[in-house]
């Protein structure tokens, strides 16, 4: 099992949380309508961890990748120009993807 924050595990806790707090209020049983509460916060929290570690993640590899472009274009380089390019849009869409909202 993996300890990094997950997006979708964190979408799964948040909905399943969601329908035990819903069960909990239709059938007047507190300890569900809590334990759902509590679920969905931990799933909330995670989804959001997660999207925060993707947002770094692509800011490092933005930076790094205009970094071996650049040094790529200045030492004539064309592999590591190119492979700093790539890396610099992962970056980028991987910005994109978990920005937050």
């Amino acid at each position: 099992m993996s300890s990094e924050p997950s997006k979708t595990t964190g979408q799964y806790h948040s909905i399943k949380g969601t329908v035990v707090e819903t069960i909990g209020n239709l059938t007047g049983a507190e300890s569900w309508t809590q334990s759902g509460k509590q679920e969905h916060a931990a799933g909330e929290a995670e989804y959001n961890a997660a999207q925060a570690k993707g947002y770094v993640d692509g800011t490092v590899d933005r930076a790094s990748g205009k970094y071996d472009s650049v040094v790529g274009a200045v030492t004539g380089d064309k592999t590591q120009q190119a492979t700093g390019n790539a890396r610099h849009d992962k970056g980028v869409a991987q910005q994109e993807i978990n920005k937050p909202q």
